[in-house]
């Protein structure tokens, strides 16, 4: 059985159409599940901080990895009575891939003169009173400080607290991911 040229192209053309149109539904259906994911974080993985010793810390870097993130303060003392066991766990949390970071909601020069004298090991992000309003859209109804969120690999908020965090809870909290 022979087939008329025509057939024949019209047939690639046909089957080169659905495999574009199978490529932009992909593509199209990618866009919608990370506007999700993002939505679910309250934009956290769009955003981008400047940091105390320069530079600039791009959340989306961390993005599909353990990330514990700490809303705090200078001038909150439970907020500083919490970072060296938080700096403790890192270690921990980046044995499993994971990252932690602190956002201060503060102004830069009181961040850079307590950093100066209490350094921690995980990054911290300069966000002034935008932090607040961050910390808000990820479950922090009162804005106080400090404010802790365990999210896991798939953006999903694991953990979340209002208030100083323990060494205790932070294994805990290790435990679930």
């Amino acid at each position: 059985m022979s087939v008329a040229p025509g057939r024949s192209s019209r047939r690639v053309w046909l089957l080169g159409a659905a495999g574009a149109l199978a490529v932009g539904a992909g593509l199209g259906w990618r866009l919608v599940a990370e506007r999700r994911f993002d939505d679910a974080t309250g934009g956290l993985w769009s955003m981008r901080f400047a940091q105390p010793g320069g530079g600039e810390l791009a959340m989306a870097s961390l993005r599909g990895r353990p990330l514990l993130v700490n809303f705090w303060a200078t001038w909150c003392p439970p907020c500083v009575k919490e970072m060296p066991e938080i700096d403790r766990f890192r270690p921990a949390l980046a044995a499993r891939g994971g990252e932690v970071v602190g956002i201060a909601v503060d102004s830069p020069t009181p961040v850079r003169e307590f950093l100066r004298r209490t350094p921690v090991a995980y990054p911290i992000a300069l966000a002034g009173f935008e932090g607040s309003d961050l910390s808000r859209r990820l479950g922090n109804e009162k804005g106080a400080l400090p404010f802790t969120v365990l999210l896991g690999r798939d953006g999903r908020i694991v953990q979340r607290k209002l208030g100083e965090t323990t060494a205790a809870e932070l294994e805990t909290w290790l435990a679930l991911l």
